[in-house]
């Protein structure tokens, strides 16, 4: 079947932090009396990531506050894993609200440089949308950047209750565009919440690996009607 839409994951794919989260994370830390290394809170990262249980809610009962318990307690965890031991829960809260709305802002992200064009391209003759673990910050964030005026519309994990790559979340993409997975195709640079989500729910699937495999290889693949079984 002819391609109709593509779904973009965002963070990673579309953005990226300005700076290291490491070094953002060790600047609010010390602000609150904590020294951290950014290499060492990067280490603490990975590890409570890896670690942690994307957020699953009940169908139809998505978080009240998009998942910023979840996050809380994320950074909660890593930060105490970072300094051998829990913080005191008003430092805490003090901290991740710094955090959170440091996030919040357009500025502390940047796009990638392929992004644009290869928007411009692709929304030329395909439905557009974004299918991100994030939350509702993300559409101030791309709307900041100008990129939410590419999208139809904007999939976001906090709304529909379940992270990728739940197949939750690709159902709930092709509902909104209307298609059926085949005429689909999904854009991310996680293999496992990406790719193996995507192909699960019998949706195509590019692996934005970058140098090599950016925007710009996807135009051609997608101009070349080359996207079946890509990874």
């Amino acid at each position: 079947m002819p391609l109709q839409t593509l779904f973009f994951d965002a963070a990673g794919t579309l953005i990226l932090p300005a700076e290291p989260v490491g070094l953002t994370y060790a600047q609010h830390a010390l602000r609150h009396g904590i020294v951290a290394e950014p290499e060492s809170i990067m280490q603490a990262f990975r590890m409570a990531w890896k670690e942690t249980a994307p957020p699953l809610h009940a169908v139809g009962r998505p978080p009240a506050d998009h998942d910023r318990g979840w996050w809380r307690a994320l950074v909660g965890d890593l930060l105490g894993r970072e300094q051998g031991g829990p913080l005191a829960e008003t430092v805490l809260d003090g901290l991740f609200s710094e955090l959170y709305l440091h996030y919040a802002q357009p500025q502390a992200w940047c796009v990638f440089d392929d992004v644009v064009s290869a928007l411009e391209d692709l929304a030329r003759d395909h439905r557009l949308l974004v299918l991100s673990n994030f939350d509702r910050r993300l559409r101030s964030i791309l709307a900041g950047h100008g990129l939410l005026r590419y999208f139809a519309q904007v999939i976001i994990s906090s709304e529909v209750g379940a992270a990728k790559p739940h197949p939750r979340m690709f159902e709930a993409a092709l509902a909104a565009a209307g298609c059926l997975p085949q005429e689909a195709l999904h854009i991310g640079d996680d293999l496992k919440c990406d790719l193996g989500g995507a192909q699960s729910s019998g949706i195509h699937a590019f692996h934005v690996k970058r140098p090599e495999g950016g925007l710009d290889v996807l135009v051609q693949k997608v101009r070349s009607e080359a996207y079946s079984g890509l990874h």
